[in-house]
């Protein structure tokens, strides 16, 4: 008999997710704020968001292969994830579509490393 998943590969992919997202709004904001001048580097923020999106992805996959329901709260980070490159490039609109994912992938996190 085979044994039931652990749920490390989602706590591991949860983890990446968030990383990745954290990653992209500390380069976005330094950007906003001037600290980073991306005029050489514009595709770095799109690499990111590229990794945040697929990462994310495989979280949810994993989280419901695993039957873990750590990942059921990236399920809200889609929709701004997938509205983003919509919002167009204006601060205010894009970093307040942006924010509105960080809720869903805090308490992914907060899911992912609570003890049983």
């Amino acid at each position: 008999m085979s044994q039931p998943p652990d749920g490390r590969a989602t706590r591991g992919l949860i983890t990446m997710a968030a990383a990745c997202y954290a990653t992209n709004v500390a380069f976005g904001l330094g950007v906003a704020t001037g600290v980073i001048d991306n005029r050489r580097i514009h595709w770095v923020h799109h690499a990111l968001f590229i990794a945040t999106g697929s990462v994310t992805a495989l979280a949810l996959a994993a989280s419901a292969v695993q039957r873990r329901p750590a990942g059921l709260p990236l399920l809200l980070a889609v929709g701004p994830l997938a509205a983003l490159p919509y919002a167009g490039g204006r601060l205010r609109r894009h970093a307040t579509v942006a924010g509105m994912a960080a809720p869903s992938f805090v308490t992914a996190l907060i899911l992912a490393w609570r003890r049983h």
